[in-house]
């Protein structure tokens, strides 16, 4: 499946149009009907593709209009991503916007962005506050989904998927290389499932000692 076939904003094929052909996962993504707000749990391998997965449906909801969440677990990575999107959105009209800190605080100023790099706590913390803007949230994604199996983060990512599901029914799309239980997940998160084990690199494992290496 090329890029270029998909119904996606000009400037969205523009900026990938290095990668023209999709990557199986993101072909299985597309005709699980990710550009039709279908809500998707997606696992795939390390470098398959799934961010270009979360970047398609972005693009697709904000040339339709409506606000997106790109929710992380980490601030690292809540910086690695903002720093992405803000190169994808440069050139347009969209605003994206970062939100890692001061989290016993409404930051009436996130009504204004398209796109909101969020960290767990933060989104928690938006919440809790009830922010008059969360209903113009369409679509959410959960990066590291699988930490819902952590002690520490999983309890406050499972009470806000919980509560975005029953008050804003937003399109939900789940990332995540490794999960134990994917059937279930994606039946708890109301979302279809789309796995794939195709990698871009072949992954080999072995045992090296003593400065010898045996693949098996």
């Amino acid at each position: 499946m090329e890029l270029s076939e998909l119904p996606l904003p000009a400037f969205f094929r523009e900026y990938y149009q290095k990668f023209s052909r999709l990557t199986p996962i993101q072909a299985k993504a597309v005709n699980a009907g990710l550009l039709k707000g279908e809500s998707l749990l997606v696992c795939a391998p390390t470098a398959s593709g799934k961010t270009l997965v979360a970047s398609m449906a972005i693009a697709n909801l904000l040339s339709n209009g409506g606000k997106s969440i790109y929710l992380v677990p980490l601030k690292a990575l809540a910086n690695e991503k903002y720093k992405e999107y803000q190169r994808l959105l440069e050139r347009t009209e969209y605003k994206v916007a970062l939100s890692v800190g001061d989290i016993d605080s409404e930051s009436f100023y996130l009504a204004q962005y398209n796109l909101l790099i969020l960290t767990t706590e933060k989104l928690d913390s938006l919440l809790r506050h009830k922010v008059s803007w969360l209903s113009d949230v369409k679509l959410v994604i959960a990066d590291e989904i699988h930490l819902l199996n952590d002690p520490s983060r999983g309890p406050t990512l499972e009470v806000i998927l919980t509560l975005l599901r029953s008050i804003i029914k937003p399109q939900l799309i789940g990332l995540s290389a490794t999960i134990g239980n994917p059937e279930q997940l994606a039946q708890w998160l109301g979302a279809e499932l789309v796995m794939d084990n195709w990698r871009p690199v072949e992954l080999k494992q072995g045992i090296h000692c003593q400065n010898k290496t045996e693949f098996y």
